[in-house]
């Protein structure tokens, strides 16, 4: 029995990540059908019949809705990447900078996403280790910058401050902000990118020392 179950493990722990990869392609294609097949329903109804029915059998097309979306941001990249495209987002910046609530959402959202995204952007600087949520308890964080003017003079005096993110584990998109010192922090001799697998691993997947060898599994 355990020889089988060592072997049932084993397949499992082979299939498992193909499924999962499997599934969550799956789920984006299918959300990508479904809205591009809403707009083209939407379309199919207030165009000639002969156009409408073309539409529709677009809409049947396994993956159209993938495809249009790249074919839209790769238009969208390429207009935005000359000079005439760049007055153009200026100004519809501006626009929506104008209107109520709306400004303080999209103005958020394209702060965020341009320093996440952006080839200039350094959004994680550094991964680091410090005491969260207690004393004795260590936790990998992230260097994100340093506390904005109005908040560093209220920080104390002496003690050199830095913004971080904490993580949760697995799902590293939602975490804890925090301001602390530079001296309560470890730094850690691993990248960015090592060091969110290993967050989302829980731990599992320890990441591989430059220049060294791969470690071995836990346990």
């Amino acid at each position: 029995m355990s020889l089988l179950r060592k072997y049932l493990i084993a397949g499992l722990l082979v299939w498992l990540p193909l499924a999962i990869t499997v599934w969550v392609l799956l789920w984006v294609l299918g959300l990508m059908d479904g809205i591009f097949g809403s707009l083209v329903g939407a379309a199919a109804s207030v165009v000639p019949p002969a156009l409408a029915e073309a539409l529709g059998a677009l809409r049947r097309v396994p993956g159209m809705g993938v495809l249009i979306l790249v074919l839209v941001l790769l238009a969208t990249g390429v207009f935005a990447a000359n000079i005439v495209g760049q007055w153009w987002l200026r100004q519809w910046d501006r626009v929506l900078h104008q209107v109520p609530i709306v400004k303080s959402i999209y103005s958020s959202v394209k702060q965020v996403s341009d320093t996440l995204f952006s080839s200039k952007g350094n959004a994680f600087r550094e991964a680091v280790l410090v005491e969260y949520p207690r004393a004795g308890a260590w936790t990998i964080a992230f260097v994100t910058g340093t506390p904005a003017p109005q908040v560093a003079p209220l920080l104390g005096q002496g003690d050199e401050h830095v913004s971080i993110y904490v993580p949760t584990t697995p799902n590293p998109t939602s975490g804890f902000f925090l301001m602390v010192p530079r001296a309560q922090l470890r730094p850690l001799n691993m990248s960015v990118d090592a060091a969110l697998k290993h967050i989302i691993s829980m731990g599992v997947v320890a990441p591989v020392v430059p220049g060294g060898n791969p470690p071995n599994p836990i346990g």
